[in-house]
């Protein structure tokens, strides 16, 4: 799989492996930029770095969702559940966001792409030979 593919572009499906290396990634980007900006100049800086992270990874989400036989709109969901609990649960409501995220990580990470053919496209791992 291009990786350019996977980060900019969410037409088409990805594997699983591709996909959890590739959110891993963008986490660490993340996790690595709050560890080095801190909060002097999160506020400027954030408008510039987190855009563009999260189009990335809507990018990784939409695929590995059409992967699964899923609507890549899903991928909205299980974002803005990472942003509210993001660094830290802290109430009622982001215990419901952690069960998407759970959810998230089972359907996502655990679970095999749809064998075959589906509406977003061939098997990543099986294509189909041209006859």
């Amino acid at each position: 799989m291009d990786w350019s593919e996977l980060f900019f572009s969410a037409a088409g499906r990805a594997p699983r492996a591709p996909s959890l290396a590739a959110a891993a990634l963008l986490l660490a980007i993340a996790v690595l930029y709050e560890a080095i900006v801190g909060a002097t100049l999160h506020w400027l800086t954030g408008w510039f770095v987190y855009p563009g992270l999260f189009f990335c990874g809507c990018c990784v989400l939409s695929k590995r969702l059409h992967d699964r036989g899923r609507s890549g709109w899903w991928s909205a969901l299980i974002l803005f559940a990472v942003v509210a609990v993001w660094p830290r649960p802290d109430n009622f409501f982001d215990f419901i966001f952690a069960l998407v995220l759970i959810w998230a990580g089972v359907e996502l990470g655990a679970m095999s792409g749809e064998a075959g053919t589906n509406r977003y496209g061939p098997n990543p791992l099986r294509p189909v030979a041209a006859i």
